[in-house]
């Protein structure tokens, strides 16, 4: 086998070295954000319907009149959870955008909300009904901890929320 020259190599090595000066500036500038929500639309429009598939889709309902699983039976049953799991974890991205991060931990809440939502996918993938119960809670609890950080009652619309920043 010919060994390349070492030019070739030490091109393809070197930053910068075989890239136009025009790529190397559209690599470096700042993609054109717009957020089209606010916060509390993505949480209301975006996170909470896609989280409630989730929690829809995961444990048992007991009653007199017997026991009903929630959990998916189909293939497009488990394909719809793992898509709106993809949505939860997606968001976790739209609340780290400029412009919507308030800080080290709400990062930290936002990746919570990522790694969670994996979870759920991964489980919805291998049709484990059980880890998606788990995976749910996780989600759950991924919320909570941010809200109690973040949500305040807003007394001038009786017993509504807002966010604190």
């Amino acid at each position: 086998m010919r060994r390349p020259p070492i030019a070739l190599l030490l091109a393809a090595l070197l930053p910068g070295c075989g890239t136009s000066q025009a790529l190397r500036g559209a690599a470096d500038a700042a993609p054109p954000y717009e957020a089209v929500a606010d916060v509390r639309q993505t949480m209301e429009w975006i996170l909470t319907p896609a989280a409630d598939v989730i929690w829809d889709s995961a444990g048992t309902i007991i009653t007199a009149e017997g026991r009903t699983e929630l959990a998916p039976t189909t293939h497009e049953g488990w394909a719809n959870v793992r898509n709106h799991a993809a949505i939860v974890a997606e968001t976790g991205n739209l609340l780290m955008m400029p412009g919507r991060a308030a800080g080290a931990d709400w990062i930290a809440y936002a990746r919570n909300l990522q790694t969670t939502g994996k979870r759920a996918m991964e489980a919805a993938e291998a049709r484990d009904a059980d880890a998606l119960f788990d995976a749910g809670g996780q989600i759950y609890q991924a919320c909570l901890a941010c809200h109690q950080r973040y949500l305040v009652p807003d007394d001038q619309a009786r017993g509504s929320l807002s966010l604190l920043w």
